[in-house]
């Protein structure tokens, strides 16, 4: 048998059942692509189904107030695919629905190669092979492929071998199929080769190369950031900004971030780690309780603390915000919690 008819054959008696692959709209398609991306399965799939239920069309999802769709979106992280997925809705609104064509597909925001191929063939079975990190595992391991995965030359290369393998009436079946072996078979780690239907054909199984491959050309190094947050309580009230465009959290808000911590905060939290993709974020925490109303700096304004929960904040601030006590509990504590000296 061939690799794909073994392919296949493993996915009807181990495919994954998910509520995205039992339609063929478009939208429930394209929203769940856009949400596991970066994202594992067990993670996303509660926020697609919250999407689909708050927002049950493309229509409904393109009427929505963008703070509100960050907000949903919340604990996610990678906030632009959020705003790109509000922006994309309103262009197929614009459109008068979705684009049946990969490069029409490609025309909206947020989407490259790999999604409107999913988009494509589970949608409207057009014979496009998508390539994501399991594509790339799979076939890597299997032909012995060496070739930087993360390289113009890798990606054209795998795209093509997997166009190759295809059948193009079977695109969404092989799509899926390789998206779950990946996933579930041939494992980044620990992959299970002693049960694997195709381990007399793959080369990094016979040469013991399995560790090796795919092969990863070594990118950008990973900065390091420090900040510190003061959460500024005052009779019933906090202060907050929305994060500019041009820098981490767009849109998102946070508590007033400053130089240092004034006179009298008392420390929270210390060095809370938080990893992004290219830099390390390190943050202190501290609550303020002055006793007059302080001037905020620009861009901050007063919300009562009550309605805090209405305001989409990134994961490092909802970890910061966990440690925060209630005034009842602050005021109990202030006289033995470390504060900031007076200088």
């Amino acid at each position: 048998m061939s690799f794909t008819s073994i392919l296949l054959q493993w996915f009807s008696e181990h495919g994954r059942a998910l509520p995205w692959r039992e339609t063929r709209d478009p939208y429930a398609s394209w929203l769940s692509e856009i949400i596991l991306q970066q994202t594992r399965i067990e993670q996303g799939r509660p926020y697609w189904e919250r999407f689909m239920r708050r927002w049950p069309t493309v229509e409904a999802l393109a009427a929505a107030a963008e703070d509100d769709v960050l907000k949903e979106w919340q604990g996610l992280g990678y906030y632009s695919r959020a705003r790109n997925l509000l922006f994309a809705a309103r262009q197929v609104v614009a459109l008068g629905g979705f684009p049946t064509t990969l490069e029409g597909i490609r025309q909206l925001k947020g989407v490259g190669d790999y999604t409107a191929a999913a988009i494509g063939s589970f949608a409207f079975g057009l014979p496009a092979a998508v390539v994501d990190g399991n594509v790339f595992r799979v076939l890597a391991r299997h032909f012995g492929i060496a070739t930087p995965i993360n390289t113009t030359e890798g990606k054209k290369e795998f795209t093509a071998l997997a166009q190759a393998l295809m059948a193009p009436s079977e695109a969404a079946l092989f799509n899926q199929a390789m998206m779950d072996f990946g996933a579930t078979q041939c494992t980044p780690a620990s992959p299970r080769c002693t049960e694997c239907p195709l381990q007399e054909t793959c080369t990094a199984f016979r040469e013991n190369r399995i560790a090796e491959l795919p092969v990863k050309r070594r990118t950008l190094k990973v900065k390091e950031r420090q900040l510190v947050y003061i959460y500024i309580r005052y009779k019933g009230m906090t202060a907050l900004r929305r994060r500019p465009a041009g820098d981490i959290w767009q849109g998102l808000y946070e508590p007033w971030l400053a130089e240092s911590a004034p006179c009298g905060a008392v420390l929270l939290r210390q060095h809370v780690k938080h990893v992004l993709t290219h830099r390390i974020l390190y943050a202190d925490f501290y609550l303020w309780e002055p006793t007059e109303k302080p001037s905020l700096p620009d861009g901050y304004f007063w919300i009562s603390e009550a309605d805090l929960d209405g305001y989409a904040v990134p994961r490092l601030i909802e970890m910061l915000l966990d440690a925060l006590p209630s005034p009842a509990e602050a005021a109990s504590s202030a006289a033995s919690a470390p504060t900031k000296p007076s200088d």
